[in-house]
């Protein structure tokens, strides 16, 4: 940061320091406000898939073991299921009993805001600008509203942000300072990250490019140097065997890191999943990744030192994984954020100083300069964290009293009407039906927070689960291909839940053996005219 006098603040009262929020604080607040009570929240409740790590957790809290086998569908029933997020699942359960889905929003509202604030924290830490900096973290969350979920992904968003900044630091003292020592927090993070989401693996690759560039540069460097690096190398290599240790420490042991490198490595899933498919640019969130890799490059293109390798290889690791798949989109954003955001903001304050430049050009950066280095000494002066503090004890507050604040309403979580079958849910409770229902693997989830244990579904989102080849006769029956209803009669289908304006549902209604028992604009409950 700038250090000249003329261009840092001067101290602020005690009381101010205390009372006023920083803007990572107000970051924070905003994010949080906008997730738990504003335009953002109804967002987060827009996937299934939190519905059946509801009620796996409650499972395992009743029993008092961890999932090893499935009980929410009948066609996997009993089979060995890998349920890696069981960590996960056990805490979003003991949220849910006690605040309901208000509770679960909030949960996944402070960790997405706890990630963000973060990340500008080390962002700024590391040399960015302030405004820089803001701007960054706006193209950041831009980008992350694609994946912005209840699910436990966000988990490893945060994790990512907590592992770069104890790796940066320690390479940064090359072994002598004592953030070196923080990197032997690696492998309580990793046994954390290995039991609450399968993104672990995200960690290892972290560790990874620190370890080859930390190699690469042992091979090139001479004299005390090499010492140096020699030595950070051997405590993050020791690090590195210690956290690979940690992540075998889960329920399933070696078999899920075996059992997720098949998922990973299956080109029919990776292909048929939408959130593995590459993005489509066409979206605001896309849109955003896209800036940041037009920024990144000429970020790189003007820098006026050489970039450290290891942040070569994370851009170039962020980079690639962001184009590869959409879900990556948050990570490869925030990751791009914390390296380039200072890179620029030295780029742009060396342009003050640059006679290459016109005078009008090279006072314009100066005083602009100026103005953000003595917004960054007036930031680094706010400690309180009072309102964020505050914020979080009224988040907390409002949860318990079932999303109210006094006799007035502020949270109201519930999956939207429009987006899953509410109604006919509402429905099938209210005739006591039990037979299992065919529906599509995107409402899957939802069914089985509405109707578990009375009801089962014959597939949900747990792709990993079921596997190419059962997925692909799924696929064959939801999208109407030639022999589509060979899986409704093979598996005894009697209840088919399929959007209204389906090919599915067109189709059912055509052939004369189904009858309509509910519908509605979102979705059409079918039964089989004579049962299988």
């Amino acid at each position: 940061m700038e250090t000249n006098p003329s261009k840092v603040a001067a101290p602020l009262p005690v009381w101010l320091r205390l009372s006023v929020p920083s803007v990572a604080d107000l970051i924070f607040i905003l994010l949080l406000t906008a997730m738990t009570y504003g335009a953002m929240a109804p967002r987060l409740l827009g996937d299934a898939s939190i519905g059946w790590h509801i009620r796996n957790g409650q499972q395992m809290l009743l029993t008092h073991s961890i999932t090893r086998a499935d009980s929410f569908s009948v066609t996997k029933s009993g089979q060995r299921w890998y349920a890696w997020e069981w960590l996960y699942d056990v805490v979003i359960a003991g949220i849910h009993n006690r605040m309901g889905l208000d509770g679960v929003v909030f949960f996944t509202a402070l960790v997405i805001a706890s990630t963000f604030a973060l990340t500008f924290r080390v962002s700024f830490g590391r040399g960015a600008r302030l405004p820089v900096a803001v701007v960054f973290l706006i193209l950041s969350i831009g980008a992350s509203t694609i994946h912005c979920l209840a699910r436990p992904h966000v988990l490893s968003w945060l994790l990512a942000v907590i592992c770069f900044q104890i790796l940066d630091g320690a390479e940064e003292g090359d072994g002598e300072n004592a953030r070196s020592n923080h990197l032997f927090w690696l492998p309580i993070l990793s046994l954390v990250w290995v039991n609450v989401h399968g993104g672990f693996l995200l960690g290892f690759t972290l560790l990874g490019i620190y370890l080859v560039s930390g190699l690469i540069e042992y091979a090139r460097s001479r004299g005390p140097n090499r010492q140096r690096i020699g030595k950070s190398l051997k405590k993050l290599s020791v690090v590195s065997l210690i956290s690979a240790l940690a992540s075998f420490v889960n329920p399933y042991g070696y078999h899920l890191h075996v059992h997720i490198y098949q998922y990973l490595s299956d080109p029919w899933l990776m292909s048929h999943i939408d959130e593995f498919h590459s993005p489509n640019f066409h979206g605001v969130a896309q849109e955003c990744f896209a800036i940041l890799l037009l920024v990144t490059i000429v970020a790189l293109a003007s820098a006026r030192q050489k970039l450290r390798l290891s942040h070569l290889f994370v851009v170039i690791f962020a980079t690639y994984s962001g184009l590869y798949a959409s879900r990556n989109l948050p990570v490869s954003s925030i990751l791009l954020t914390l390296i380039v955001a200072p890179l620029l903001s030295d780029t742009a304050a060396a342009a003050g100083t640059n006679l290459e430049l016109p005078a009008r050009v090279r006072n314009l950066f100066a005083r602009c300069e100026s103005f953000a280095a003595r917004m960054g000494s007036i930031e680094c002066q706010f400690r309180g964290h009072i309102w964020p503090t505050a914020a979080v004890v009224l988040g907390l507050l409002v949860c318990w009293q079932q999303g109210k604040l006094g006799s007035r309403t502020l949270m109201n979580a519930h999956f939207d009407d429009h987006h899953f079958p509410v109604q006919a849910a509402d429905l099938i409770v209210q005739r006591g039906i039990r037979d299992p229902i065919f529906c599509p693997d995107t409402w899957g989830g939802y069914l089985i927070y509405r109707l578990y244990p009375e009801t089962k579904v014959f597939v949900d989102d747990r792709h990993d689960f079921y596997g190419s080849e059962f997925l692909k006769d799924y696929l064959k029956t939801i999208g109407v291909a030639p022999d589509w209803d060979a899986m409704l009669n093979n598996r005894r289908v009697n209840r088919v839940l399929v959007p209204s304006e389906s090919s599915l549902a067109n189709m059912l209604k055509l052939t004369g053996q189904w009858t309509v028992i509910h519908e509605n604009e979102t979705a059409v409950l079918f039964q089989r005219n004579t049962p299988i």
